[in-house]
């Protein structure tokens, strides 16, 4: 359960790292490319209806951006992990049940009776 909260509370952070990145670093070589000051603000009219395929677009580029970094962490950290050495289990012999102990004793008395019979 802590390692979910912990994750929940890395991703908000990281989210907010990822979308610096693109709103700093990646849409302004997007802009460069398409001449658009913002790329929230493309659009296209149609009649009377406007499709803002900007805000869509934005949001696919967070979304592809924070899996690519999540996968890429991931792929790390299960690196790391096969490198550490494993601890060998230790093996705790099981006690016996009492029951089990009586029976046994009961079992090797009547053999001993059957051997003495014979």
């Amino acid at each position: 359960m802590l390692d979910l909260a912990v994750g929940v509370v890395i991703g908000g952070a990281f989210t907010a790292i990822v979308n610096s990145l693109v709103k700093d670093i990646i849409t302004p070589i997007i802009v460069a490319v398409t001449g658009n000051a913002d790329l929230t603000g493309l659009s296209f009219k149609i009649g009377q209806a406007d499709f803002t395929y900007g805000n869509f677009l934005q949001a696919v580029l967070n979304f592809l951006l924070i899996a690519l970094v999540l996968f890429l962490m991931i792929k790390v950290i299960n690196k790391l992990k096969r490198k550490m050495p494993e601890e060998e289990p230790v093996e705790v012999e099981a006690e016996v049940p009492v029951v089990e102990l009586y029976l046994k004793e009961i079992r090797d008395l009547m053999v001993d009776q059957n051997k003495k019979a014979e």
